[in-house]
């Protein structure tokens, strides 16, 4: 049947009508996030780039465009802290990122077994990422304490070789990598969501075969769980290159710069040395880092992330 052509404009216009309505609630319920988004974060970012290419000190009356100068300071070597803070970083992404991976990802197999109190342990684990890190780095301050510590206190009993920890040049990295291991409750509940959603059918033809648990572990869990261990990567290695609390709160940089992690260096030379200009240039450098290391594992990421119905 034939549809009269009078009615066909009519139609259109209230089919536009909707569509303007649509539009219209949509970016009306956005408009909180999208509004956050430019005043928190895009124009802080732009107003720190503008700031990097100038001398802007809190204190001086006068501020001069000095185009890429605090760039190249940085890079010269003029600045021996920038490279030094550079280097402690690396040092504790690379301890950190695997242990916080290996460890979590054993903790949730754990956590995913069909245990008695199996809920109360999930409890325990996750408990610790919640406290505040001022208490837990309080904590462990008197926890990791070379004199009256617990930890030595027990080593000595024990008749093993105690340790300097926070307070040595060559421990005190470490010491800060399990200081943080403390919270990783979080990565642990999200590589239980991965675990949780592998059909229990996977396992149940490795056992028709007559395979064991490293059969499982091996050709079912850990393909199966690569997004989850792809996502929790990405965001510990962010995570870890941006620490700040515990550097801050248990070593303030020390002994002898050790421990002096970017960001706290970068926080110093803000809030410290009121160098703003400077420590904007700082933060665009961590930002191109941290971008870049991102990029890098999304890249290779095609080659050992498995999504379920992707074709091979």
């Amino acid at each position: 049947m034939d549809i009269p052509a009078q009615t066909i404009p009519a139609v259109s216009k209230k089919s536009r009508i909707r569509e303007r309505k649509a539009l219209f609630y949509g970016l009306l319920f956005t408009a909180p996030a999208i509004l956050g988004f430019i005043i928190f974060t895009l124009g802080p970012m732009i107003a720190s780039l503008v700031l990097s290419l100038t001398d802007y000190s809190v204190f001086k009356d006068t501020t001069s465009f000095i185009g890429f100068d605090n760039y190249a300071k940085l890079f010269s070597g003029e600045d021996d802290l920038f490279y030094k803070s550079l280097g402690v970083t690396f040092y504790f992404v690379i301890l950190r990122v695997p242990a916080v991976i290996i460890i979590s990802f054993l903790l949730a197999l754990l956590l995913n077994m069909n245990v008695k109190g199996r809920s109360l342990f999930r409890t325990i684990i996750y408990l610790p990422s919640i406290v505040p890190a001022v208490a837990s780095s309080m904590i462990w301050l008197w926890l990791l304490n070379p004199d009256l510590g617990l930890v030595n206190t027990v080593l000595a009993w024990l008749h093993l070789p105690t340790s300097n920890w926070l307070f040595g040049e060559s421990s005190v990295i470490p010491s800060v990598v399990l200081t943080t291991l403390w919270g990783i409750g979080g990565t642990v509940i999200i590589f239980l969501a991965g675990l949780s959603g592998i059909p229990k059918q996977y396992y149940e033809a490795i056992d028709v075969d007559g395979g064991g648990w490293m059969h499982k572990l091996r050709h079912i869990t850990i393909p199966m769980v690569t997004p989850t261990i792809f996502f929790n990567t990405i965001m510990t290695i962010i995570g870890s290159f941006q620490v700040f609390s515990e550097a801050y709160i248990l070593t303030q940089g020390g002994p002898n710069n050790k421990s002096l992690f970017f960001v706290f260096y970068l926080w110093s030379t803000a809030f410290r040395d009121t160098e703003m200009g400077y420590a904007s240039a700082l933060a665009w450098i961590l930002f191109i880092i941290i971008l870049f290391f991102t990029f890098i594992v999304f890249k290779t990421s095609k080659s050992w992330v498995y999504y379920e119905g992707e074709k091979s």
